[in-house]
């Protein structure tokens, strides 16, 4: 299944968020995290995951540092700020709401709207 672009954009700030909540990371890591979270449902570009990691440390909601890594390379590390920690909360209230009025109108049972919605009636 392919997720549409619009609805991985709209996601992509507060998923970003919530695996800097879990800790500190690295790009390749998260992108790693967002896959096995999705299994393998969203998988996500360096295009997409960078410019977001910039305009969230431009924004003050993520912290980064470079440091070597166990490899010899260097990794630029991400952490949560208390302004982005703030601003996951928020999301994840936003969200809630969302999920509910998904769960309203999306019954689990494949209910009569659902049934009716794909010529089932």
């Amino acid at each position: 299944m392919r997720i549409g672009k619009d609805l991985v954009a709209a996601a992509a700030t507060p998923v970003v968020l919530g695996i800097l909540a879990e800790g500190e990371s690295y790009g390749y890591a998260i992108l790693q995290r967002i896959t096995a979270l999705s299994d393998g449902e969203l998988e996500w570009s360096d295009g997409m995951l960078y410019p977001l990691l910039h305009r969230l440390e431009r924004l003050g909601h993520v912290h980064s540092e470079w440091r070597q890594a166990d490899s010899g390379r260097p990794r630029k590390q991400y952490r949560l700020s208390e302004q982005g920690a703030a601003v996951l909360a928020e999301q994840r209230r936003q969200w809630s709401v969302v999920g509910d009025v998904l769960s309203k109108v999306w019954p689990d049972d494949g209910g009569p709207r659902l049934r009716l919605a794909l010529g089932e009636a």
